[in-house]
């Protein structure tokens, strides 16, 4: 009985893979391949690099990627110090308001982001920020799921380690650095993975804030390029310019899927 439940579990995960890998397939063999007014699932013209170097002179991908690595770059910097900080309040310290500051933290989890879009919107622009690069990372310089993420973590260190480290004369910047920072690795990379993937797909937020190639992303500039004459209504065209914009990501997945996949796992939530 077991081997039939493994065996249906294996079968049953190898189809789902097969769905999941089947749009990325297509997206990759049209990209290389000659443009066809037929559309098929496996390429049927020859293989090519003009897709991807007709989209790249077409429209300012460089600009865009210097963008897009600047927002994800300095926005999980950012969210990597408020964050620990916060983590680090919430699980160590003892103050007034401790459980409902968690409370509220907790519940701009379960809150999408889209719903705080026409309040951020209207705070960037009493703040002249809109067509920013700040006014796009400001509304994501806290984020409540690293900061659960990393007091879950905090809260299973002992404090005998944090005494043990102030008794050498470590003050609290020390102690955090020190102690705290280096056993929440997982957490860290379990919510790198998040951020980075997060802030370089978004689409939406960069949309509405932005109005000039200057602080368009990666993800905006496709928008405009599909809807353009350049694509010519070629999926051709299309697709080249979406590899360019995955590329990225899929390399750095490929490369550390190992430690992904073991960091989301060690990262369990933890009482």
């Amino acid at each position: 009985m077991k081997n039939i439940k493994h065996s249906l579990v294996t079968i049953l995960s190898i189809v789902i893979a097969l769905v999941w890998i089947a749009p990325l397939f297509w997206l990759v063999g049209t990209a290389f391949t000659k443009p066809s007014f037929k559309m098929t699932f496996l390429p049927n013209t020859a293989f090519t690099l003009d897709n991807l170097k007709y989209v790249w002179n077409a429209i300012p991908f460089g600009r865009y990627y210097i963008n897009t690595l600047i927002l994800v770059i300095v926005t999980f910097c950012v969210q990597f110090v408020t964050s620990t900080l916060a983590g680090y309040a919430l699980a160590v310290k003892e103050f007034k308001g401790k459980t409902i500051i968690f409370a509220i933290i907790f519940m701009q989890i379960i809150i999408p982001n889209d719903v705080l879009i026409t309040p951020n919107f209207m705070t960037l622009s009493d703040m002249g920020l809109t067509n920013t690069k700040l006014g796009i990372m400001l509304p994501f310089y806290g984020s409540a799921l690293a900061i659960f993420l990393l007091r879950q973590h905090f809260k299973t260190i002992p404090k005998a380690l944090a005494e043990a480290a102030k008794i050498d004369g470590a003050n609290t910047w020390q102690t955090i650095w020190k102690v705290y920072m280096p056993t929440a690795k997982p957490a860290y990379m379990s919510f790198a993975v998040i951020s980075i993937s997060y802030h370089w797909n978004n689409y939406l937020w960069p949309l509405i804030v932005t109005n000039s190639p200057a602080n368009r992303t990666l993800t905006v500039g496709l928008a405009i390029f599909a809807k353009s004459k350049e694509a010519n209504m070629q999926w051709a065209n299309v697709c080249a310019a979406t590899f360019i914009i995955i590329l990225p990501l899929l390399i750095a997945f490929f490369i550390l899927q190992r430690q992904f996949m073991e960091s989301f796992v060690s990262s369990g939530i933890k009482e």
